[in-house]
């Protein structure tokens, strides 16, 4: 699940697009490379996101790129297949 795009489905955050960036029991950590960032992710309850299984960004052994990130939502956003 680390690696793929998700839609936050409620919350202040409701719509916005995010990376999982890491997971924990039933939390997920979530980054957008912009707001919320690798350095410091959103903690969200798996069931308040929409997993989207189309995209998925591997990961890296030095972990992930806040540009990556922002290009791989940009991407997806504009229809663009990644």
């Amino acid at each position: 699940m680390i690696g793929m795009l998700a839609v936050s489905k409620a919350g202040r955050d409701k719509d916005n697009t995010y990376v999982i960036v890491g997971q924990e029991g039933e939390y997920v950590y979530l980054a957008d490379g912009r707001v919320r960032t690798v350095d410091r992710p959103k903690k969200k309850n798996r069931k308040h996101i929409q997993v989207i299984k189309k995209t998925q960004i591997n990961k890296p052994e030095d972990g992930f790129k806040d540009l990556e990130i922002k290009r791989t939502i940009k991407a997806y956003q504009e229809g663009a297949n990644v």
